[in-house]
């Protein structure tokens, strides 16, 4: 559905990168299918799940974001095809790294701007 980078401190910390990827999808479209899922990261609102066996981070079930969860596109196939639409949270992102989004937001979109995101990304994407 969407496509973003996260410039917080906490991803940054969580991926020991300078930010980490994601893919915004439908939680029915997801499924886990093979092992369990185990909490991990920061242990806040957000769930964090991580691969039991070899504890890489899988997804996030966003805070207030009931029905979504955000794939980190790293463990896709076709990563390369899924450029950043937008990122977020640059008020913390690393002074010298820049990224092609085309959206950028300096915490996260409030819930009124998803359908026009949603929208710009399909149509970018169609």
């Amino acid at each position: 559905m969407l496509t973003m980078a996260c410039h917080c401190t906490g991803c940054q910390s969580m991926t020991a990168s300078a930010f980490s990827l994601s893919a915004l999808f439908r939680a029915e479209d997801v499924s886990i299918d093979l092992g369990e899922t185990q909490i991990g990261g920061l242990h806040g609102a957000q769930r964090h799940h991580f691969c039991a066996h070899c504890l890489t981070w899988a997804f996030t079930r966003p805070e207030g974001m009931d029905g979504f969860v955000n794939v980190r596109t790293p463990i896709l196939e076709g990563v390369a095809d899924m450029a950043p639409f937008i990122e977020t949270y640059t008020s913390e992102r690393l002074p010298w790294l820049r990224i092609p989004a085309a959206r950028s937001f300096e915490r996260f979109p409030a819930p009124s701007d998803f359908p026009r995101l949603l929208a710009e990304y399909a149509a970018q994407n169609a």
